[in-house]
């Protein structure tokens, strides 16, 4: 009797392993509380096992009333032999229809709200010599004087210089959270006040278009935030703009020296505008952008569920054509939240690696299109590797982008 029970034992947690091990749990509990997904994309991940050969996937669609519109919202239903439920979770439905596909380089020019500290160090007029600002550093960014708003560098001069303390409270915004500091204040040599430190309110730069929507000719782009250079923490953003932009030069990446896009661009060719700096690119509207989409070529948007190991495309007008490169996804990353380095890629095609190196800085923000549809854009590249490099699910850039 007990040789049955412990064959019977064995035989059970025998059957439990060999039917975990066919059920990817991980990455079915590590998805987001709400996603983006389509009906083919449900297919497709069903006929391939994505989620193991005893998972099968149902997507239920209902339409649900956010202001004064309606967005196709769903639930999808993880099932163990296909009738046991093990988990459910909220979706949003792709758009059925097709976006401009991105891939050309574009001037960005943004005015933060608030300034940037770009060097805590000045000439002290008593000593000549160099001192630093031991409260502030290079990065911070500055959000109010005493307890009053500051949005740009002439209300900084001027809160400053009313100031009629010897020391002055500033306000220092730490990723979304302003934190309070007491400064004293530095007299010049005509005894003007003064804070010791060089600051800029704006940001210009290069980066690529992603996609357009053709409905209303809104944009993604950029793939990850425009920084202050020292964290990934988004600057407060008062107004930017997008340009042409004409590339001039192209360093190529090296180990442990990254490659950049050298690009011009002037202000009389503006394109549109952008009001968000997010954690996974910059959004907003075309006011003209003939000049930087190619309007024959169009793709859907894919969801993460779609996205899989192995062969992909990145498009780029690196060569001075908008072209398809080859690269490779080697790993698609269990995300919960928003964030830029949804996958690891490789840069494979020849071409591409004899013109850039691989990834370079101002590539961030190309398309990468999978099985037709654009699932992702580059955002990092690996120092140690400049064939490799980081980009992020278009799921994310859908959801800031709304």
């Amino acid at each position: 009797m007990k040789n049955k029970r412990g064959y019977f034992i064995y035989a059970l947690v025998f059957t439990l392993v060999f039917i975990l091990s066919n059920i990817y749990i991980e990455k079915i509990f590590t998805l987001p509380n709400e996603f983006y997904a389509s009906y083919e994309e449900v297919e497709e991940i069903n006929h391939e096992n994505q989620f193991g050969r005893l998972v099968k996937v149902e997507l239920k669609e209902k339409e649900v009333l956010t202001g004064d519109t309606q967005r196709m919202k769903g639930e999808i239903v993880f099932k163990l032999f296909g009738f046991l439920p093990i988990k459910k979770t909220e979706v949003n439905i792709l758009p059925e229809e097709e976006v401009y596909v991105g891939g050309c380089p574009v001037g960005l020019s943004m005015q933060t709200d608030g300034v940037v500290i770009v060097s805590n160090a000045m000439i002290s007029a008593d000593h000549s010599q160099m001192i630093k600002n031991q409260y502030l550093q290079n990065g911070d960014v500055i959000v109010s004087i005493d307890k009053c708003a500051v949005h740009n560098s002439e209300e900084l001069v001027s809160a400053i210089e009313n100031c009629k303390n010897e020391v002055v409270n500033v306000g220092i915004l730490d990723g979304a959270k302003e934190r309070n500091i007491d400064i004293p204040i530095i007299k010049d040599s005509d005894g003007k006040n003064k804070l010791g430190v060089w600051v800029k309110d704006g940001y210009s730069g290069v980066g690529t278009l992603t996609f357009v929507k053709k409905n209303d000719k809104t944009f993604g782009a950029l793939g990850h935030p425009i920084t202050n250079g020292t964290n990934e923490n988004p600057l407060p953003i008062e107004g930017g703009e997008i340009y042409s932009c004409s590339l001039v030069d192209i360093a190529k990446g090296e180990r442990n020296k990254p490659g950049e896009l050298r690009g011009v661009f002037v202000k009389k060719n503006k394109q549109g505008e952008f009001c968000k700096n997010t954690e996974v690119g910059i959004f907003g509207e075309l006011c003209d952008g003939d000049n930087l989409v190619d309007q024959n070529r169009s793709a859907k948007l894919g969801g993460r569920l779609s996205v899989k190991t192995g062969k992909a495309k990145l498009v780029s007008s690196v060569s001075g054509i908008l072209e398809e490169y080859d690269i490779e996804i080697i790993k698609a990353n269990y995300q919960a939240k928003s964030a830029s380095k949804s996958m690891v890629i490789r840069v494979v095609d020849p071409k591409l690696l004899n013109l850039t190196g691989g990834i370079v800085q101002g590539m961030s923000g190309s398309p990468i299109i999978q099985d037709g549809k654009i699932v992702g854009a580059v955002t990092h590249v690996f120092l140690a590797d400049p064939t490799k490099g980081y980009a992020v699910y278009s799921d994310w850039m859908l959801e800031n982008m709304a």
